[in-house]
Formats: C-alpha cells, sequence, structure tokens
C-alpha cells in the first residue's frame, strides 16, 4: 500500500517537525471502482449496503498486517467491480491514510460479500 499525502506530511511532521501526531482510535478500510491516488479521489463504492469496515494491524518488521478478517455486508445492489481499497480514519469522511490496487479485482453482485481475510491486507515501509 501507498501512504496518501495526508498521512505522509503528519508523520514527517511528527518526525521531523516535532509535532505531536495522534494515531486514531480505529481504521476503516473503503472499496473502490475507480483508484483512489495520494489525495483521494477514486471512486468509492455507495448503496446496496455498503459501509465502510473497521480493521484493526499488528506490525511485525517492517509490515503492519490485518488481525481478523474485514467482512463487508452482503450487497443489496450491485457494487460494481472493485479494483482499489483504502484505508481511512473515519467511517465517512474522514482522512485517507493508505490506498493500493488489489492484485485481482472483483465484481461484487447482489447478494455477494466482499471479504479481506486475516493477515492478506498488508501495509509494509521498505
Amino acid at each position: 500500500m501507498s501512504f496518501s499525502d495526508y498521512l505522509e506530511t503528519e508523520i514527517l511532521d511528527h518526525v521531523f517537525g516535532g509535532n505531536a501526531y495522534s494515531a486514531p482510535a480505529t481504521l476503516y478500510v473503503g472499496l473502490f471502482t475507480a483508484a483512489p491516488n495520494e489525495t483521494g479521489g477514486g471512486t468509492e463504492v455507495s448503496g446496496g449496503s455498503y459501509a465502510r469496515e473497521t480493521v484493526a494491524f499488528t506490525v511485525s518488521g517492517n509490515t503492519a498486517s490485518n488481525t481478523a478478517d474485514v467482512e463487508f455486508p452482503t450487497a443489496t445492489a450491485n457494487w460494481g467491480t472493485i479494483t482499489d481499497i483504502a484505508i481511512f480514519d473515519a467511517s465517512t469522511g474522514g482522512n485517507m491514510m493508505a490506498y493500493a490496487t488489489l492484485t485481482a479485482s472483483k465484481a461484487i453482485q447482489t447478494g455477494d460479500v466482499f471479504r479481506i481475510p486475516t493477515g492478506d491486507l498488508d501495509i509494509t515501509l521498505d
């Protein structure tokens, strides 16, 4: 995953500017049918029972991985083809923290459930 401009600025300001950054208490995963970029944008899924889902991470070495399955509600309408995901600091609106293109896109139709298995959402710093 890539960090958003927002998170990059917060980290630089915290480490090198001496201004404290408080990590959000809860993080959320959002699904996209068109890719966001460092400044946001993209097309996040809406309607059909869609809602961002909470995610928690554990850090080992230079990688943070999700500690449990992230399961979205059953789609009550077609969501389209999910191509990208992003991590946010709020359930709606808020700041995008990181984003990535999925290794395989997934079309979500009425009745489908989108799930990210434990350990499959990795954020790595090199």
